[in-house]
């Protein structure tokens, strides 16, 4: 796996030819487990580094990716948006909804309008950003978001994406679909919302 802004985080990725982006997964590493985020596959090289798994988090029904075969092979219990219980399509040993803590320092913040009716985004210790489907990055020291036809209610999803800048400490955006920002994420979510208004 690869070493992110902080050394008890690291992604691992996947090419998607047909989108021409990568999807990626994240793994906080803590003494009572990891926690993976819409996690891809594992090859064994990265599976090696991983010794327990206490969590795999999910943020939204299409990033299920491969949440059944590792929490298979590590016991993982899973937790998903309690907004998509019926669409997630698997069972979860928690629901989390906007503003619940999985663990200290984790909490979930529910970006509606996106294009499943409850994407999860999670804010780690106040300072990194893991998002699902509606924030992405299509470039390199750029964020960008879903496009309209994909979204549910734009208004709804613009005014999430808004909501974002609530979180003054936010230096890093760690996307589930292309290019991290371990650096400078605030000052991306604000040219961002930028261009939307």
């Amino acid at each position: 796996m690869k070493r992110t802004h902080r050394p008890d985080l690291f992604c691992w990725s996947r090419f998607d030819e047909a989108r021409d982006v990568d999807f990626n997964g994240y793994a906080w590493v803590r003494p009572e487990g990891a926690i993976l985020f819409d996690p891809v596959e594992l090859s064994p090289h990265d599976r090696g580094q991983l010794e327990r798994v206490a969590w795999i988090v999910v943020t939204n029904s299409d990033h299920l990716r491969a949440t059944v075969e590792l929490a298979d092979a590590f016991g993982a219990s899973v937790a998903g948006p309690a907004a998509e219980r019926d669409a997630l399509g698997l069972e979860c040993e928690r629901w989390l909804s906007d503003g619940d803590a999985l663990v200290d320092g984790l909490v979930a913040l529910e970006m509606r309008g996106s294009k499943t009716p409850g994407e999860l985004a999670f804010l780690l210790e106040d300072t990194t950003l893991i998002t699902g489907d509606l924030v992405r990055s299509h470039a390199g020291g750029r964020l960008d978001r879903l496009p309209d036809p994909k979204l549910a209610d734009k208004d709804a999803a613009l005014a999430s994406i808004r909501g974002l800048l609530a979180h003054p400490q936010v230096d890093a955006v760690l996307v589930g679909d292309g290019w991290p920002a371990f650096r400078g994420g605030r000052a991306l979510l604000e040219e961002l919302v930028a261009r939307q208004s």
